[in-house]
């Protein structure tokens, strides 16, 4: 199955679900983002590396890259592989005395290892299909280039409401709203919805 290489946009702060971020990830060669909701301590984990942060202790990502060094232990690459029911799954490829093997993983701990190892994350056209949300313009630098900022905004949802009651029309015009906002964390609860009413 043909990979996709993604990169971290940044982290944005969600004031529905206390102590809890969206992980953005975009691909590489595109305009999708994928949104992973994940918890504050995993948020700090990725941040450290986004920084070039150093703390004055090892924090356990820190402890797992020491184990790969001094076992001779190489990272290749990390691959975010299936989603189940908004569950995210990810792998860590690694070789050791040229056998290849893959280690389970949850998404976030996975982003945290292949920053600080500075190793390609990857996933699937399928999932970026059922998960990315696509945007259609973005900010570029006098280059051309994509600008890539590590953001801690907080995402404002005031008035979003249940969506239990709103139609099909009005969800897509809250999607599209959220995506010129960059709302990801909101964004994602709304093309959740939205997948979820298709398939009845």
């Amino acid at each position: 199955m043909e990979k996709i290489e993604l990169k971290v946009v940044g982290l944005s702060y969600s004031q529905t679900q206390t102590g809890a971020y969206a992980l953005i990830l975009k691909e590489k060669s595109g305009k999708r983002r994928l949104p992973i909701i994940i918890g504050g301590a995993e948020a700090q984990a990725i941040a450290i590396p986004l920084e070039k942060m150093t703390p004055s202790r090892p924090l356990t990502h820190d402890l797992f890259k020491s184990f790969l060094d001094n076992f001779d232990v190489k990272l290749h690459e990390v691959v975010i592989h299936n989603l189940v029911e908004g569950i995210f799954f990810a792998k860590i490829i690694c070789e050791q005395n040229k056998k290849k093997f893959e280690i389970d993983a949850r998404s976030s701990d996975a982003v945290a290892i292949a920053l600080r190892c500075e190793k390609p994350i990857y996933t699937h056209d399928f999932i970026l299909s059922s998960a990315g949300i696509i945007i259609d313009s973005e900010d570029t630098n006098a280059d051309g280039d994509d600008i890539e900022e590590f953001s801690t905004s907080e995402i404002s949802t005031t008035g979003s409401g249940s969506v239990a009651g709103k139609s099909m029309e009005d969800l897509e015009k809250e999607l599209d709203t959220a995506l010129e906002k960059e709302e990801y964390e909101k964004a994602s609860r709304l093309r959740d919805e939205i997948n979820k009413r298709k398939k009845r």
